[in-house]
């Protein structure tokens, strides 16, 4: 079992690492990767003119199965972690927030779904 972990880890990682080339390639800054609150983690915040985007990457072995797989209760701790982060950098407060996915699937480019769920109020 602490094989399978293993390998999921390093696919994670591995398509962490594939969204940020694509999103550089689109023009966007990577700030950060793997930001870590007690509220919640962020797995890659970026960029681009005045948006500063929280962005969750799903790998998976099929694309259905990657854009399938954030749950609300991931989204509602993406957003803690976001006011998180915002709060501790108020350099940041001027920027349009957005919360973004990017779907990891082999044999397929990776899927940037912009504006992938918001703040509920």
């Amino acid at each position: 079992m602490k094989d399978q972990k293993r390998k999921a880890f390093s696919y994670g990682q591995w398509g962490e690492t594939l969204a940020c080339l694509y999103l550089r390639v689109k023009g966007y800054h990577i700030l950060k990767r793997n930001l870590r609150h007690p509220l919640g983690e962020i797995d890659i915040l970026a960029k681009r003119r005045n948006q500063l985007c929280f962005i969750e990457v799903k790998s998976r072995k099929n694309r259905s199965d990657a854009l399938s797989a954030l749950s609300l209760h991931q989204q509602k701790r993406q957003i803690n972690a976001a006011k998180a982060f915002l709060s501790g950098n108020p350099r940041y407060s001027t920027c349009d927030i957005r919360f973004d996915l990017i779907a990891i699937a082999p044999w397929h480019w990776p899927e940037h779904i912009e504006n992938a769920w918001c703040e509920g109020k």
